[in-house]
């Protein structure tokens, strides 16, 4: 499966996760976490008893060793990487998940279960938990559970649990650095504005006057705050 076709099985459920701060696991990625938090005191608006949260959540641990790996090989099938862009490993969303299974307790069983369902459904399938099934045994199992318009009745619980899945790492990907950069997303950046056309003004008879065009359309003066004296003339 390409990207093209990967984020379709993306978008085939709601992406309907909120927007939380993607934070660290590992003691590597602890580290990093720290970094990110402090990188972002003066930026994100935080206030000092949420900052002092993240910094004791981030201490703390809730996936195994094997659930952190499997949840890493899940975000990874979900939004890989390729050629065009960086993938949900590469944007850190294993730790953004681990860091949400903290910041947002409910959803610790169901995702805990969720896992626990998949090791069992591999082994009822294919004689082995989900880590050490192939590449193409792993695919086939997550295509029984990644379309949620269509799904056998006995894998209703699967497909919660991947949509729930899809919806945490689309929120992690879209929300950090590469995957801004993969939308394209620019933010608020300020609107010029040039005047009427000139074909415009010449169609109804009509022309700036030189006070107008020295004060309001002047190129030069795109970046420069407006300045006025008590009688509204611009400085």
């Amino acid at each position: 499966m390409n990207r093209r076709e990967h984020l379709k099985l993306l978008l085939a459920g709601s992406v309907g996760a909120g927007l939380f701060l993607a934070t660290g696991c590992s003691t590597k990625d602890e580290e990093i976490s720290r970094e990110i938090l402090a990188q972002n005191e003066l930026s994100y608006g935080r206030t000092d008893e949420e900052k002092q949260r993240d910094a004791r959540l981030i201490e703390e641990r809730f996936f195994t060793d094997i659930e952190f790996e499997m949840v890493r090989v899940l975000t990874e099938i979900i939004i890989p990487s390729d050629e065009e862009s960086g993938g949900a490993l590469d944007a850190g969303v294993p730790d953004f998940i681990e860091f949400m299974m903290k910041d947002q307790p409910q959803l610790q069983l169901v995702t805990r279960g969720g896992l626990m369902w998949l090791n069992s459904q591999c082994n009822t399938r294919f004689g082995s938990q989900f880590l050490d099934c192939s590449e193409y045994q792993r695919l086939e199992m997550i295509d029984e559970i990644a379309w949620p318009d269509e799904f056998a009745p006995e894998m209703q619980y699967g497909v919660r649990f991947f949509n729930r899945m899809r919806d945490l790492t689309a929120t992690g990907f879209f929300t950090s650095q590469i995957g801004i950069e993969y939308l394209d997303y620019r933010g608020n950046r300020p609107g010029f504005w040039d005047g009427v056309p000139e074909d415009v003004l010449e169609k109804h008879g009509l022309e700036y006057d030189q006070k107008t065009l020295d004060e309001c359309i002047r190129e030069e003066d795109r970046n420069r705050i407006a300045v006025w004296d008590e009688n509204m003339n611009l400085l």
